[in-house]
């Protein structure tokens, strides 16, 4: 993994080239590693991004040993690990207010992780306190990621920070 400067060298973002599956899901057993109880994190990205691989990688960083898949049919799934993880793949969803019907506000305010992919989907749902992740594909090296990390709100600054000297220790 290569960990570049963001434009504007803004403290709120940071920036990693991951370059196969495995790298990614390393990236996220890191971040997973310094999650606490009522993270929320939003992660965006193209059909086929890795946005499912970066997110088995946070679980396991979070010790759970339930094996990672989308929840594309049933919208929600709830892992066991050191803090409970509650994973959202708002995929199918139609329309934003469908995410009324679920009791989101449990699970983003609650006692887990929770992990949101299509978080655009619901952003007028989402809270302003959060880290958004986006994840492009590289298109000229089809396993190449650039994932951008986006702090929003004190807790996720320190997020970043601790992730960011994790990644300059570990390159």
């Amino acid at each position: 993994m290569k960990s570049i400067l963001s434009e504007k060298y803004n403290n709120n973002i940071y920036t990693v080239i991951t370059n196969n599956p495995e790298e990614t899901i390393e990236l996220g057993k890191k971040l997973g590693n310094i999650l606490n109880k009522g993270d929320l994190i939003a992660v965006n990205g193209e059909l086929g991004t890795g946005k499912t691989c970066l997110i088995k990688g946070i679980a396991i960083g979070l010790e759970s040993r339930e094996e990672v898949t989308s929840p594309s049919f049933s919208i929600i799934k709830e892992y066991s690990a050191k803090i409970p993880i509650f994973h959202f793949d708002l995929y199918r969803l139609n329309r934003s207010e469908e995410i009324e019907g679920l009791g989101y506000e449990e699970y983003f305010y609650g006692e887990g992780v929770t992990l949101i992919e299509w978080p655009d989907k619901i952003k007028n749902y989402l809270p302003e306190k959060l880290l958004l992740i986006n994840i492009f594909m590289d298109y000229d090296n089809l396993f190449s990621r650039k994932i951008t990390f986006e702090a929003k709100g004190e807790r996720y600054k320190k997020i970043l920070e601790v992730l960011k000297s994790i990644e300059y220790i570990r390159n």
